[in-house]
C-alpha cells in the first residue's frame, strides 16, 4: 500500500498509510472486527490518486451499515461542517466546549475597545482569565487560517485589552485573544499567535488537545453528528439554537416540535445519548 499516493483536501499528494486510517477508526470506537472489513475493503479498492474524502465516504458508509453510533464519531469533522453556513452555530459550539471546561461564556457580542467597538464571537472567563476569542469557521476543510487571521484578530485584541486595563477589578486579570477553526492553521500563522501569546485551536492544534480531542473528553458531539437525523431536520434543530447531541437528549421535546414522528424518537435519543458518555 505504501507505493499508493491520495489526495487530501488541500490539493497535497501523499502516500496512504493504512495506519491513520484505523487509528480514526479506533478513535470512532469501532471494534477489531469491523475495523479489519473496513480496511480490507479500502484497500481492494485503493488507486493512484484517490481522494482522502473517497477513503473517507467508504468507509464512512460501511461503518454506518455496522454501527450508527461509531459513524457518527467517525464523522466529527464533517457534522462541525455541517454547523454552517453562518458559522454562528461554530461559535454557540465553542461557547459550550468551554462552558463545559469551567468558564462562564458570552457569545455575539459588542465589545467597546480603545479606539472602536468590536463585535467578539465569544467572551470567556473563569478566575482571572479573561479571554476574546474569534471563531474562523470553513464549510471547506481544505481552506486553511493563514497568519493573516491572527495578525487581525491580535491587533482588535489590544484595542480592547487597552480598555478591559482601565475597568475595575481587572489589574489582576489575564487577558489574551484567541482564534478557533475548525480547520487547520498554516504554520505561520501558528509561529505568530505563538509569538504574541495567542490562544490557539484548530481541529488538530495544539497537539493532544486540539477541538477533535477536547470533543472526545467532554462527549460534547455536535448534533449534525447524528446518522439518525435528515439534513433538513438537522438545519430546523439548529434553528431553534440547538447545537449539541446533549441538548436534544436533554430536551427530547424538541423532537416533537420540528415534525419528527415518534416511531423514530427512540433512535435518535439512544444515539445522542451515547454519543454524550465520554469516550476513553
Amino acid at each position: 500500500m505504501n507505493d499508493i499516493n491520495i489526495i487530501k483536501a488541500s490539493g497535497e499528494e501523499v502516500p496512504f498509510q493504512i495506519e491513520k486510517l484505523i487509528s480514526s477508526l479506533q478513535r470512532a470506537g469501532a471494534d477489531r472486527v469491523i475495523i479489519d472489513q473496513i480496511v480490507e475493503n479500502i484497500e481492494g479498492t485503493l488507486y493512484n490518486g484517490i481522494t482522502t474524502k473517497k477513503i473517507y465516504e467508504m468507509a464512512f458508509k460501511m461503518l454506518k451499515s455496522k454501527s450508527r453510533v461509531s459513524a457518527s464519531k467517525y464523522k466529527l469533522k464533517k457534522a462541525i461542517m455541517e454547523l454552517g453556513p453562518s458559522g454562528f452555530p461554530f461559535e454557540k459550539f465553542v461557547g459550550k466546549i468551554l462552558e463545559m471546561e469551567g468558564f462562564s461564556t458570552n457569545v455575539g457580542v459588542i465589545v467597546q475597545g480603545n479606539c472602536v467597538q468590536h463585535e467578539v464571537d465569544v467572551i470567556a472567563e473563569k478566575e482571572n482569565k479573561h479571554y476574546m476569542i474569534e471563531c474562523k469557521y470553513h464549510s471547506d476543510q481544505g481552506r486553511f487560517c493563514n497568519v493573516k487571521i491572527p495578525l487581525y484578530i491580535h491587533s482588535r485584541f489590544l484595542d480592547v485589552e487597552k480598555q478591559w486595563e482601565h475597568q475595575k477589578g481587572h489589574e489582576a486579570k489575564l487577558h489574551k485573544g484567541g482564534v478557533y477553526t475548525n480547520t487547520r492553521f498554516t504554520t505561520d500563522a501558528i509561529q505568530y499567535g505563538k509569538c504574541v501569546g495567542m490562544l490557539m485551536s484548530s481541529w488538530d492544534y495544539p497537539r493532544g488537545n486540539g477541538l477533535k480531542d477536547r470533543i472526545d473528553k467532554s462527549g460534547l458531539h455536535p448534533l449534525t453528528a447524528l446518522t439518525t437525523l435528515t439534513k433538513a431536520e438537522k438545519t430546523k434543530l439548529l434553528d431553534e439554537g440547538i447545537v449539541l447531541c446533549k441538548e436534544l437528549h436533554e430536551s427530547p421535546k424538541l423532537l416533537e416540535k420540528i415534525g419528527i414522528d415518534n416511531k423514530r424518537h427512540k433512535k435518535i435519543l439512544e444515539d445522542s445519548e451515547k454519543l454524550c458518555s465520554v469516550h476513553q
